[in-house]
């Protein structure tokens, strides 16, 4: 258990929206953010008279942002004065600026706030001093994270605060800062700021009340709680954290789930994972490996399983006094639900396109099933390292008919990728030699949320003659290539089967518990389910 607060921010242009919004706030928060500066001007004053005049049942935080600072008013700084010196009414607190703060006699649980939405300030701990120097009973500074290292400098600002005896509120906005929001309450941290819904959000990185309170339990973490977490880029399509987290909760298991958003794995692992060198300590316990890190990760690891050696590719690490082993439950997750849908697999001739580590383990369980594989992809020197070391079949990309579709965006990460990839595409228009193959895997990112996420491999047409479509991306929704598969007619499953096999074998080896299988299915399908409403 922690002392933080969850505060839910509401924001809408009138009197009337903000008071429904604030209602259902109220099943959640405790205490409610009210965006004075979203309002219509004409609409401030009636808001002022309602929340005057009505019961809640939850204290309000008023806010009156400059547009500077993130607000959505373009209010002159007089304005934002005559807001605040007349304002103290039924408020529980207010956020002030540094430029209004003079304002704010009369005043209790004042909050001096900075945001950066272009990164983090070189002069951060400056920052921070400047603020502690004012008559503010709570400090909030806010930065944008890239990546998760960029929330470093935010993140030690609670080693002042606890020196000084100061409240503070630090935060890193952005996918990289999401940790930021579920961890710091459990480090000290005054408040964490939430939304009320999803696309509600007043700043980027906000999660959702009922995922705060719901998913990650941020009320119960502590200290002492493990931290494991899903590392990669992107993450933000992720639905681990709905299946690990009520896994978590079912066992009694002091431990949480969380997405990081990884760009640069050896400065992740140096800076905050391993004990010699890392700079903060968050008690993590161990991390699902997902795209583009599942080899690189290798090098940075001191130990491996021998599964994971044969493959040569990591989803899972467990820390276990300080050491990091690698493990791969991906062979597993992959090779299960696919038997149980289409049976026997010996003999069977599977066309696998890639040459990742998702790859490796898929044609690492083929070949321990007896299947017959040939892969197919764009790096001639990877795809051939890859068959060779399994005792496959290679085939380059533009060594058979095939069209990829709606190839018309470039993503950072996978820019040559695409790029090579359109290259190497010489017989457009032609069919994909379905009859050759009965079972074809993409472990390719085509189809993943985001840019690439309209891309396909082939079109139905170009499927003739398969018995089976199996797509590694997991996505609460049909890939396009499923798509395509159902539309020939051909039975197809996604990434979520994967997903969840996989993640069984994963809490079982962090824990050392029998993982409740049917519960990590079903939470998963019903967040699928929200999503899909």
């Amino acid at each position: 258990m922690n002392n933080g607060k969850i505060c839910v921010s509401v924001c809408a242009e009138t009197a009337e929206e903000m008071i429904a919004k604030i209602r259902k706030a109220e099943e959640f928060a405790d205490v409610i953010e009210v965006r004075f500066d979203c309002l219509r001007r004409d609409q401030i004053e009636r808001l002022k008279f309602e929340i005057s005049n009505l019961k809640f049942q939850i204290p309000f935080l008023a806010t009156f942002r400059s547009h500077e600072q993130g607000g959505n008013s373009d209010a002159t700084l007089n304005e934002r004065r005559t807001f605040w010196q007349m304002n103290q009414g039924k408020f529980w607190g207010g956020d002030f600026e540094v430029d209004v703060l003079n304002d704010s006699q009369g005043w209790t649980n004042r909050i001096v706030s900075n945001h950066d939405f272009d990164g983090v300030s070189s002069d951060l701990d400056l920052i921070y001093k400047r603020m502690a120097a004012t008559e503010a009973e709570i400090i909030k500074i806010a930065v944008t994270a890239n990546n998760i290292v960029d929330c470093l400098p935010v993140w030690k600002l609670f080693d002042f605060a606890r020196i000084e005896g100061k409240q503070i509120i630090p935060i890193a906005m952005g996918d990289a800062g999401m940790w930021t929001r579920i961890l710091g309450p459990a480090h000290g941290a005054f408040m964490t700021y939430a939304s009320l819904e999803t696309g509600n959000e007043t700043a980027p990185g906000q999660i959702t009340a009922k995922d705060l309170i719901e998913t990650y339990r941020v009320k119960d973490l502590d200290e002492n709680t493990q931290v494991f977490g899903v590392i990669g880029d992107p993450i933000s399509q992720s639905l681990s954290t709905y299946m690990h987290n009520p896994a978590f909760a079912a066992a009694s298991v002091n431990a949480v789930f969380i997405p990081f958003l990884v760009k640069d794995i050896g400065q992740f692992i140096a800076r905050m994972v391993k004990p010699e060198t890392r700079e903060v300590e968050l008690n993590f316990g161990g991390f699902s490996v997902t795209m583009p890190h599942k080899q690189s990760i290798i090098r940075h690891l001191d130990a491996i399983d021998p599964t994971a050696e044969k493959i040569g590719a990591v989803n899972t690490i467990k820390i276990e006094d300080g050491k990091l082993t690698g493990c791969n439950t991906d062979a597993h997750g992959f090779i299960t639900p696919l038997k149980a849908k289409f049976g026997d697999l010996k003999g069977v001739r599977v066309a696998v396109f890639g040459a990742g580590g998702a790859a490796r383990a898929c044609v690492f369980a083929l070949k321990q099933d007896g299947a017959d594989v040939t892969v197919f992809a764009r790096n001639p020197i990877k795809g051939n390292a890859l068959a060779d070391e399994f005792g496959v079949r290679f085939s380059e990309i533009s060594n058979f008919k095939s069209e990829i579709t709606n190839l018309g965006s470039e993503v950072p990460g996978f820019k040559s990728q695409i790029s090579n990839l359109k290259s190497q595409i010489t017989d457009q228009g032609s069919e994909f030699p379905g009859a050759e193959f009965d079972i074809l895997v993409d472990t390719t990112p085509l189809g993943m949320k985001g840019a690439l996420e309209n891309d396909s491999l082939f079109i139905a047409d170009q499927l003739d003659g398969l018995k089976f479509v199996y797509d590694l991306v997991t996505k609460p929704t049909d890939t396009p290539l499923i798509r395509e598969a159902k539309k020939a007619g051909i039975p197809a499953i996604g990434g979520l089967e994967m997903l969840v096999a996989q993640g069984v074998k994963q809490f079982e080896i962090w824990t050392g518990l029998t993982a409740p299988v049917d519960m990590m299915r079903e939470k998963v399908l019903e967040r699928i389910r929200q999503i899909q409403k």
